[in-house]
């Protein structure tokens, strides 16, 4: 009984994480289409800056005076927070390959990007190196995961054998 249901949970991991690497290039790709919007929201209001004599910092202090303004300035303030922090994102998951991608959940952190990814995902069948090494891995971490599982909770009736 023991052995079946850590097959089990060995088999749900292997299909569960086989579709990270599927699941992170299609979250890279969201991701790199925000980090470019981001940019160009970013390029067009320091050009606006630069233009009238003033450093984003003082363009941002003089959107002062209304209610509106305010707000204005931040919105501005979070979109240049959130371009530094995706840009960030996608320059490490750019340099890592799908699988060391797994090690990394903290870059996965943009609620709008993940919710959006999960929203259009489809998963497949890992045909991949990189889908067959994580299903490998999600299978071996199941495994132990509900054989720890059970064995901890089936220990208190476990019979002992006396010699």
């Amino acid at each position: 009984m023991l052995k079946m249901l850590s097959l089990a949970g060995g088999m749900a991991g292997a299909v569960g994480l086989s579709q990270f690497p599927e699941f992170s290039q299609q979250y890279l790709q969201r991701l790199a289409g925000k980090v470019d919007a981001l940019a160009q929201v970013t390029a067009d209001f320091d050009a606006s800056a630069d233009k009238a004599g003033l450093s984003r910092e003082e363009a941002l202090a003089s959107m002062a005076g209304t209610e509106f303004l305010g707000y204005r300035q931040e919105d501005m303030r979070r979109a240049f927070a959130r371009f530094t922090q995706l840009s960030s994102d996608l320059t490490l998951l750019r340099e890592t390959g799908p699988v060391e991608r797994v090690l990394l959940p903290h870059r996965f952190a943009d609620t709008e990007l993940l919710e959006a990814t999960w929203g259009d995902f489809k998963p497949a069948m890992p045909v991949t190196a990189a889908g067959v090494t994580t299903a490998g891995a999600g299978f071996v971490g199941g495994w132990l995961a509900i054989g720890a599982m059970l064995s901890l909770l089936f220990a208190p009736f476990r019979r002992r054998r006396y010699e």
